[in-house]
């Protein structure tokens, strides 16, 4: 064993002279992972075979830390199983990388418009105040519980139109002497939270690799208003449906 490879330096006997080789705990410790997680990848067939020098010392190639942050990723951020993520890798992991760059682009494209939307036409908490008839405890507590999240400025367009359709439920009747509080909203929000969740995996999974950036970009935006009318349409025909199955039990 050279002492280039002792030292995680490039190595000439390991037939590739451009190579860098590191120990397992150097590797670990580049790619922010425990050595145990390392040898799981290998186990997994995640990576490749490292360089064996002897039966109890081997080396890994320094473009294994990419690969690892990769694996991270997918199992991370999409929530892929490892046996997905050794098909991929094994077929085309250059694709992989570069559909994974572009799915950040058209996020962070969605991500930047979305929050201009949210941030722009901001309406003062008083106004919403006066304007709507809620109290401030009710507002507070609608913020504490994440539903709403004003800023310096004050509400944004989807936050307004919380409070307006709060407003809505208690002037008919939806209030605290009923049992009606805000805290009621949770179940909505927990509700929309998985559906949301696959709403952007399947958008993601249709869009990447199959439309153009600028395009891809178009379609989430068209998509908003008509996904909030469908989603709307389709509780009220759910809530009649359950209306009419608890009527005929009784």
């Amino acid at each position: 064993m050279s002492a280039a490879a002792r030292t995680g330096s490039k190595d000439p006997s390991a037939g590739s002279p451009d190579r860098e080789l590191l120990k397992i705990g150097e590797l670990a410790e580049r790619a922010g992972v425990s050595p145990g997680t390392v040898r799981h990848y290998l186990r997994e067939g995640l990576l490749p075979k490292p360089v064996k020098t002897s039966r109890n010392m081997a080396y890994y190639p320094a473009d294994y830390v990419e690969r690892i942050a990769l694996i991270r990723r997918l199992q991370e951020e999409r929530f892929m199983p490892l046996r997905v993520i050794r098909s991929m890798l094994a077929e085309e992991p250059d694709r992989v990388r570069a559909l994974i760059e572009l799915e950040d682009r058209i996020l962070e494209r969605a991500l930047a418009s979305a929050e201009e939307r949210s941030s722009g036409a901001r309406v003062p908490a008083r106004e919403i105040r006066e304007r709507y008839d809620i109290p401030q405890n009710v507002l507070d507590r609608l913020a504490e519980i994440g539903v709403l999240t004003p800023g310096r400025g004050g509400y944004g367009p989807d936050d307004v139109m919380i409070v307006e359709a709060i407003s809505r439920f208690r002037a008919g009747g939806y209030d605290e002497a009923l049992g009606f509080t805000v805290y009621d909203t949770i179940r909505y929000r927990e509700a929309l939270e998985p559906l949301v969740q696959e709403e952007v995996r399947a958008l993601l999974d249709r869009l990447v690799g199959e439309v153009e950036l600028d395009r891809a970009h178009e379609i989430i935006e068209a998509g908003a208003e008509p996904l909030r009318e469908l989603i709307g349409a389709i509780h009220s025909k759910l809530l009649l449906a359950e209306l009419a199955r608890q009527r005929g039990r009784g």
